[in-house]
Formats: C-alpha cells, structure tokens, sequence
C-alpha cells in the first residue's frame, strides 16, 4: 500500500509532465502564427521580408499563379489551350491517321498490309546489255504485246528513248523481215510505252551516230531514211521531224539519210502507210509467190551453175519450213528435163543443201514424197516420168542426199523388172 505522500509525489510528477506538454503546443501554434502574420504582411505590402538573397526569402516573380488569393479556379481558355489537353467543349477533331513512329501503333490492328515492289532504275551502262536480249528475242516470235511486258517490268527512267535506237541499231545489221518487225514495234508501243518526242529523240541520237553505225552497215543512212519515213507514215513521228533539220546538217550521211526519207514521202503521198518499205517477210507471202520464186531461183541456178547465188536467194525468202517445195520443184524439173545435164545439176544443188542444213529430213523426205503422190499425173505428161524418177533416185542415194527409206519407198510400174528370162528371177537392182 502506498502511503498518502507517495500517492501526493506521483500527483505532483504525472501534472508536471502535462504542463510540458502544454508548454510544448503552445509553442508550435505562436510558430505558425508567426509565419502565417509574415506571409500575409508580404502578401499585402508586396515587400520581400528578411534576406532577398536567402532562398526562403527570395519570391519567383515567372510564377504565373495568382498571388492575390483571387481567382474563380477555372482552366486557361476554357481548357482549349496547354498541352495534353482535350480542348474546348463541343470542339470536333478529324480523324487523323496512325503514326508508325507511336511506340503504341499497333500494326495489325491497321487492316491487309501492302507492300509496294520498288523496281531500281537501270543503268544507262547496263540498259544495252537488258535491251538487246529481248529485241533478239521478239525477231523470233513476233509478239509485240510479249515486249511491252518485258518493258513494263523494267524501270528504264529518263533512258526510255534509247530501246528505239538500241531496236533499229540491230535491225539495221539484221535481215529486211527484222527491221519490218522493228518498224511494227516501234508503232505498237507508240502511245504506250514511247512517246513521239522519245521516237524523235531517238532517230536524232542515231542521225549524229551515222558514221559509226557505217562501219558495220554501210548502206545505214538509206535504211535509216526508211525507218524515218515509215515512222512518219506510221504517225509515230510528226512530219515536222524533217522540216527541223532543213539547212542545219553538215554530216554527209545524215543528209543522205533525210534525203531519202523526203523521196520516200513524197513518192508515197497518196499512201497512209509505207508497209511494203521493207518488202514482205517470207511467212507473210502468199504461196504462189513463193512457188514463183523457187522457181525462178532453180531455172537461174540451171543456166548460171553458181551454188552460192541459189544459197543466198534462198536464204533471203526466209521461210525454212516451205522448203521442201524447192525439193518438189527440183524433182519435177528433172523429170520434165531432156537429157542428164539437169539431173546431175540438181543432185548437186540437192547435196550441197543437205550437207550445209539449209534443207533438213523432214523437207527432203517430204518434198520427194510428194513427187511420189503425184506420179501417175505426171506421167500422163512425161511418158518415162518412172524410170526417170527410178535412176534420179538412186543417183541420189549414191550421193548421200536421201535415206535408204526414202529410195526404197519410190514407186513403180507395178511390176517388177528382171535381168533376163532365164536368169532363175533374179529381181535386178
């Protein structure tokens, strides 16, 4: 039990500590109110108190709040205006597309992507070396519609002109069937692929390149004057083309070239088109014309003897799949023929053919057959029309030009020849 005068000492210890803690309130609020009678004083005088240069002290005069305590606290400009925020009410936003950059752009939530082919541009360096192939090509096939394809998957740039001189420099070295396909080409891509200033650019690149094209093709300012002058019946150059050069031209073979076009237009005036400028190719000529020619081309080669003229004219008919007509008429000819003169002529026409592949199998088989189918008529007209055909043939087994076959397959009489009566039916050979 404690005693009253301990009971009086706890008392007395437990009320002092409450008058510290008392003491110890009263002195943080006289603190604040301090602080708060500062803050208003400065609010009103405007005066900085105490040390300007002290950090508590110093004010930052850029704050743009109001230091008067007065204000409704609404956003600047009706929320229209900072950045990151939605604007004014009842403003309308566009709809603004998605940026590749935004770390949140989401490229399957975009729909089917497309890719874009980009086709590099060719190099004037490298244009001849992708040109030439497929104009090489097209003298084979024909199919204009095939080049503008091709064309179209090249990216020939400011360049594009130059596939019409490249085209008509190699048709110039080739054949007249080339350069009438060439001349086709050019018209046909006229309007797609070429404009005339491109076809008019390139004939005048090819104009002041005349005397280096001479060196390979010396007759090139006639057949470039061709070209000129098709090209303008074609209504793929204007024809005002010549009219630009009239008194500017000091190169010879450039006035040549000019010349000839201007005769070829005046000469045609009355035509729309120059198409038989380069002649008729030889798939493109009637049949009688072409049998007309072969025959002609036979009965020269009989009266000159010269192998190599029949070589060459028949090369330049162009048409190696109608050969085995000339094989028909040699044949007829020989049966129609009066002594062995033409017999042996044409085995040695036939023979040199054969051996240099201007004739193959198949058009010397056929044409010889076709003699065979038509015998008997033309027996009616040459009475030893067989046993001409029968020593003909075997001449030229001897000589390599036929198969065994082919000898064999040659018809008869109907009946066979022995060597004599009593010789026991030796059939004779």
């Amino acid at each position: 039990m404690l005693s009253s005068d301990d009971k009086l000492a706890e008392a007395d210890q437990a009320y002092s500590g409450d008058e510290d803690a008392l003491n110890e309130l009263e002195r943080r609020q006289r603190k604040s109110s301090s602080r708060n009678s500062t803050s208003e004083s400065f609010s009103e005088s405007g005066d900085v108190a105490g040390d300007p240069h002290s950090p508590k002290g110093k004010v930052n005069t850029n704050d743009r709040k109001s230091r008067t305590g007065k204000g409704r606290g609404l956003p600047k400009k009706g929320g229209a205006g900072g950045k990151g925020v939605w604007g004014a009410a009842g403003m309308v936003y566009e709809d603004e597309e998605p940026d590749v950059r935004d770390p949140n752009y989401d490229e399957s939530a975009q729909g089917d992507t497309v890719y874009a082919t980009v086709v590099p541009e060719v190099d004037e360096r490298e244009l001849e070396k992708m040109v030439n192939p497929i104009v090489q090509e097209y003298f084979e096939h024909g199919d204009t519609k095939e080049v503008q394809m091709l064309l179209k998957e090249l990216n020939l740039g400011p360049h594009k002109y130059e596939f019409s001189s490249l085209a008509v420099s190699l048709a110039l070295e080739g054949k007249a069937s080339h350069r009438e396909l060439t001349s086709r080409l050019l018209s046909d891509l006229s309007g797609k692929l070429l404009s005339q200033s491109d076809i008019a650019r390139a004939f005048d690149k090819m104009l002041k390149e005349l005397t280096d094209l001479i060196l390979d093709t010396p007759d090139a300012p006639q057949m470039l004057g061709q070209f000129i002058a098709r090209a303008i019946a074609d209504h793929i150059l204007p024809m005002s083309f010549l009219d630009c050069y009239k008194g500017k031209v000091d190169c010879e073979h450039a006035r040549v070239a000019l010349d000839r076009a201007a005769v070829l237009l005046t000469m045609n005036r009355e035509i729309v088109r120059l198409d038989n400028v380069w002649g008729v190719g030889g798939g493109q000529r009637p049949v009688k014309h072409l049998i007309k020619e072969m025959n002609l081309l036979l009965k020269e080669y009989l009266t000159s003897g010269d192998v190599s003229e029949a070589e060459r004219c028949l090369r330049d008919l162009e048409v190696p799949h109608f050969h085995h007509e000339l094989v028909y008429e040699a044949v007829v000819m020989v049966l129609e023929s009066k002594g062995d003169t033409a017999s042996y002529m044409m085995i040695k026409l036939l023979q040199s053919f054969w051996k240099i592949g201007l004739i193959t199998v198949d058009q010397m088989n056929r044409g010889f057959q076709r003699v065979y189918n038509e015998l008997p008529e033309i027996n009616l007209d040459v009475p030893h029309a067989h046993s001409i055909m029968e020593t003909f043939v075997d001449l030229c087994y001897q000589e390599s030009v036929i198969t065994k076959q082919l000898r064999d397959a040659c018809p008869s009489r109907g009946r066979k020849r022995f060597v004599s009566e009593g010789d026991g039916g030796v059939i004779k050979n």
